[in-house]
C-alpha cells in the first residue's frame, strides 16, 4: 500500500505536469509560442522549476492532443493551430459531450445541477462585465465536470478529462481576449445555454438535453474558432 507521502508525491507530480500544459496551452494560442518554435526541455523545465520528468510527460501530453509534434532527437515543435483543428476538436468534443449529456440524464444529483442552475441564472440577470468571468468559468468547469462525472461510462469520463485541457485552454484565452475588448456579450449566451441544457437533464429529457449540449459546442466553436485563430 503507498504511503501518504509518496500519494502526495504522485498527486503533487500531476499537478505540476498539468500546470505546464496548461501553460503552454495557453501561450501557443496566444501567439507567444509560434509554430515552428521548438520547446527545450531544459528551459521549460528552468521556467517551471520542475525536474524533466513532468516536462517530458506533459510534452506528451501535449503531442497526444495535437499541440505539439514530437520529433525524433529533436524534441517538440510548436504545430500550427487553425480554424480547421478548432472544430475537429469541437467535433469530436461534440460527439463525446452529447453521449456524456444522454447517459446522465437520469443519473445526475438533482442537488448539483439546481445549484449551477441557480448561479446560471444569476449570470444572465447581472451586468457582463470582467467581475463576472471568473464566475462564468467556474460554472462552466462544474456542469461539464457533473455530466462527465455522471455519465456512468468510465473510459468516456477519462476520455473528456484527457481533452478538457485543451477545451479550456481555447476558452479562456477566448476570454482573456474578449477582457482586453472590454466584450462580454458570450457570459449571457453561454448562461442561457447553459440553463436550457440544465432544464432538460432536470426533466431527464435525453434527446432535449443532447440537443441543448450540442448547440452549446456548436456556438463554442464558431467563438473559439474567431478569437483563437485570429490570435496564433
Amino acid at each position: 500500500m503507498p504511503t501518504t507521502r509518496s500519494v502526495d508525491a504522485g498527486f503533487d507530480h500531476g499537478r505540476r505536469r498539468q500546470s505546464v500544459v496548461r501553460s503552454v496551452l495557453t501561450d501557443v494560442f496566444q501567439g507567444k509560442l509560434r509554430a515552428g518554435e521548438r520547446l527545450v526541455t531544459q528551459a521549460l523545465a528552468d521556467r517551471f522549476g520542475v525536474s524533466h520528468t513532468p516536462i517530458r510527460e506533459a510534452l506528451v501530453e501535449l503531442a497526444g492532443i495535437g499541440v505539439v509534434d514530437l520529433l525524433p532527437n529533436r524534441g517538440a515543435v510548436v504545430r500550427k493551430v487553425t480554424a480547421k483543428d478548432v472544430r475537429e476538436v469541437c467535433q469530436v468534443r461534440r460527439s463525446l459531450e452529447c453521449l456524456a449529456t444522454r447517459q446522465a440524464c437520469g443519473r445526475i444529483d438533482p442537488a448539483a445541477l439546481a445549484g449551477i442552475g441557480a448561479e446560471t441564472d444569476g449570470l444572465t440577470a447581472a451586468p457582463a462585465t470582467a467581475d463576472t468571468v471568473t464566475t462564468a468559468r467556474d460554472v462552466d468547469d462544474r456542469l461539464h465536470d457533473l455530466i462527465a462525472s455522471s455519465c456512468g461510462n468510465g473510459f468516456l469520463r477519462a476520455e473528456l478529462a484527457r481533452l478538457k485541457t485543451l477545451f479550456r485552454a481555447f476558452r479562456d484565452v477566448a476570454w482573456e481576449h474578449e477582457e482586453a475588448r472590454n466584450d462580454y456579450h458570450r457570459i449571457g449566451v453561454e448562461a442561457h445555454e447553459h440553463l436550457a441544457l440544465i432544464r432538460a437533464l432536470a426533466a431527464a429529457d435525453a434527446k432535449a438535453a443532447a440537443r441543448a449540449m450540442a448547440r452549446h459546442i456548436r456556438s463554442g466553436e464558431v467563438y473559439w474558432s474567431r478569437v483563437t485563430t485570429r490570435l496564433t
